[in-house]
């Protein structure tokens, strides 16, 4: 047996086990929605339950890892992560609780209640109790165009179980996407689609979080790879960047980070070198559909824009994934040994969005003269860092386009490696008990991250200095 073909039966053995572990103790209606490691352990088939999740990552993580830059073909990786998801696609929702939540938001919708200005417990949606607590009174954070799905979804189903196996099948549908788009993308930008394919689907997170955990995720990232897709494949065309426009304004209706690649996808449009004219003239096509996709998706639903409002409401939870998050505990740990008790919190968090809005400003002004499309895989993974709350995940977004647009660097997928081993099957995440020394490692590591950005950038100016004293 060659090496390739052990690699992909050692992921598919690790798939297994996580399907076993999400049977065993999978975030199921009935499971208890708090729960703690220990408990989770002492739980029947508790130990197997944590061994086979365990076990299953490790190997599927050192399947996708040691294939990172070798994989035999594009057709290889497309078979062996689907290979890898079929597992995965029959077992019970694992990881998050979140399906839950689409149903309910979905019920209350169907029923003529707004989301975004009731929270599900209004209606009462007829699964209350299967939805994490956070979400039971706050307004839904999730676009029109995904309420609109939700919707229809159980208004034709009726019934949990058939409304969990549709909102599995729209999360496949946007795996699916990714596949078909994802290629001419990465041709695009002079990236191996093997290696595209392979980085992007065969991910630990792709099978847990998008199939398993049927996250909306899926859609919205389908359709911003195929947006830009279109946009890159005919810069300076009206119609296909009206088309790619479109397609970014439907992945931002279904969650609204999507909206971060739309300044860089109109970067990408233009012909030629970088003009305010030709950013307008070419540009404008992709802004303007995606702009008037959005408006025109919340007026059809009959809704408003207070899904924005909602995205607030995940700031109650509190875990050191995120760097603003880890940096305020780490404040407060220090404060309380001089004996002080601050609110550091809100502080550090606040700081982070100001500083992710000086980094998307500087990475799109780089972007004027270098590649927008890698700009924007940046642009999603410093939405990711910089956000008060960030579930493992949120790191498929930018994963996803760096995979299509970056031809060297896997920091990324060290990222979703260790995002991949953070969330238990019923949905515990482990940053939440792990706070000391997480949020203290997660503060060293941003520091670190800082001094190398700084050094880097002195490095790449003093070739150009050196040139200037030349003349």
């Amino acid at each position: 047996m060659d090496r390739s073909r052990l690699i992909r039966y050692v992921g598919l053995c690790g798939s297994v086990l996580l399907s076993l572990s999400a049977f065993l103790g999978g975030a199921l209606p009935s499971s208890p929605l708090r729960t703690n490691p220990v408990n989770i352990w002492r739980a029947e088939h508790g130990p197997v339950v944590v061994l086979a999740w365990l076990a299953g990552t490790a190997l599927m993580a050192w399947a996708w890892w040691s294939l990172r830059d070798r994989v035999p073909s594009a057709r290889w990786a497309l078979v062996t992560a689907g290979l890898w998801v079929l597992p995965l696609l029959v077992a019970p929702p694992m990881a998050s609780r979140d399906v839950y939540a689409y149903a309910c938001q979905g019920a209350s919708y169907a029923a003529g209640i707004s989301p975004y200005e009731h929270g599900v417990s209004t209606l009462p949606c007829p699964w209350l109790d299967t939805i994490s607590y956070i979400w039971r009174d706050t307004p839904a954070p999730y676009g029109p165009l995904f309420v609109v799905l939700a919707g229809a979804v159980v208004k034709a189903t009726g019934s949990l179980t058939a409304s969990i196996v549709a909102f599995r099948a729209l999360a496949v549908a946007g795996v699916a996407l990714t596949a078909w788009a994802l290629p001419a993308l990465a041709r695009r930008c002079g990236v191996p689609v093997g290696r595209a394919l392979w980085l992007a689907l065969a991910s630990p997170l792709v099978g847990v979080h998008l199939v398993a955990g049927a996250h909306n995720d899926a859609l919205m990232v389908g359709l911003l790879v195929a947006g830009l897709a279109v946009v890159a494949a005919r810069p300076g065309r009206p119609g296909p960047l009206l088309a790619g426009g479109v397609l970014l304004g439907l992945a931002v209706s279904i969650k609204v980070t999507g909206l971060v690649v739309v300044p860089f996808a109109a970067l990408a449009a233009m012909t030629g070198p970088y003009r305010i004219r030709t950013l307008v003239r070419d540009g404008g096509w992709v802004v303007g559909g995606a702009v008037a996709t959005v408006a025109g998706v919340t007026v059809a639903a009959g809704l408003d824009f207070g899904w924005i409002g909602g995205l607030s409401t995940g700031g109650a939870a509190v875990a050191w994934t995120s760097p603003p998050t880890a940096v305020g505990q780490t404040a407060e740990y220090v404060a309380r040994l001089f004996g002080a008790h601050v609110n550091a919190l809100p502080v550090a968090r606040a700081l982070g969005v100001v500083v992710l809005a000086g980094l998307l400003l500087w990475l799109w002004w780089r972007a004027r003269t270098r590649d927008p499309l890698r700009h924007a895989g940046l642009a999603l993974a410093a939405t990711v860092a910089m956000s008060p709350v960030v579930h493992p995940w949120y790191w498929i977004w930018p994963l996803t386009v760096l995979a299509a647009t970056a031809r060297r660097g896997v920091w990324y997928v060290v990222v979703a490696l260790v995002g991949a081993f953070l969330i238990l099957p019923d949905g515990t995440g482990l940053a939440r008990w792990t706070k000391m020394p997480g949020a203290p490692l997660m503060t060293l590591l941003l520091i670190w991250a800082a001094v190398r950005l700084v050094r880097s950038a002195r490095a790449a100016r003093e070739p150009a200095r050196a040139a200037e004293g030349a003349d």
